[in-house]
Order: C-alpha cells, then sequence, then structure tokens
C-alpha cells in the first residue's frame, strides 16, 4: 500500500502527516510554524509609503499592491509546496491530501508544480489545524484508510 501524505495548514501553521496503511492511524511528519502569517499589515510593512518621482508639480506616494500579510501566506504557500515537492522527488509517497481553508487551498493549488499537484487526490476546504491527531482520523475517513 502506498503511503499518504495529508498536509493539514492555514497561513500560519502546517502539519505534515503519514498515512501508511490501513488500521496504521497519522504520524506527524514535520510541523511547520509561519509567525509572519500572524502579524499585522503594520507590523510586516515600513510606516510610510515610498515617494517617487513625478514629472509635474505635484508628489506621489507609492503604495504596495498586495497586502504584506497576504504576501506572508503566499510565501508559506510556497515553503510548503517546496516540501511537498521534495518529498515526490523523494517518492517519500504516493498521494497526497490536502485540507485548507478556502483562500490558503487557492494559493497552495497555485504554487504546486503539476507532478505534484497530479498526486493530490483529494481535497478539504477546512481549517482542521487545531484538530487533534484522533479527531482528524474520523474527519478524513472517506479520503483515508485509518
Amino acid at each position: 500500500m502506498a503511503i499518504t501524505w495529508i498536509l493539514v495548514a492555514n497561513a500560519s501553521l502546517a502539519r505534515l502527516y503519514a498515512n501508511l496503511g490501513p488500521k496504521q492511524g497519522l504520524q506527524l511528519v514535520k510541523e511547520l510554524v509561519h509567525p509572519e502569517s500572524r502579524m499585522k499589515n503594520s507590523e510586516l510593512s515600513s510606516d510610510r509609503a515610498g515617494q517617487i518621482q513625478s514629472n509635474g508639480s505635484g508628489h506621489g506616494a507609492r503604495e504596495q499592491q498586495t497586502p504584506p500579510k497576504l504576501n506572508a501566506a503566499k510565501n508559506f504557500a510556497q515553503m510548503l509546496a517546496k516540501e511537498l515537492y521534495l518529498g515526490r522527488s523523494r517518492n517519500a509517497f504516493g498521494r497526497a491530501i490536502l485540507v485548507a481553508p478556502p483562500a490558503f487551498m487557492g494559493m497552495l493549488n497555485a504554487t504546486l508544480d503539476r507532478p505534484t499537484a497530479q498526486m493530490v487526490t483529494d481535497r478539504l476546504e477546512k481549517d482542521y489545524t487545531k484538530s487533534s491527531e484522533p479527531d482528524l482520523c474520523g474527519r478524513l475517513e472517506a479520503c483515508i484508510i485509518v
């Protein structure tokens, strides 16, 4: 039976579990914490917008196009996609399941490379990062053999 990796994540915390087969339950492979995603936008950026030179008599201020908190979440999604990529390239799992809130799931899907994305058999748009392992097994019983 192929090993199944289950990534349970939100923008600031991720737990990677392995299911090794029937009646084996879940084993924690890795826990990743991203404290920057918990910070406020004001804590992640400078106090004021930068100045830009204009051709007229007025002055302009340049606003950031993407809020810093969103950038932090995207960076975390890229870090998680890299973990999945490395696991796939090392044949550490045969299939994967992603569990994340809808907005973060979109970021994960956007950052996965095609071969890794093809190994994802199930996607649940829920935040189960605070769930215990037995509770998580119960919530995922339709996707995995526990």
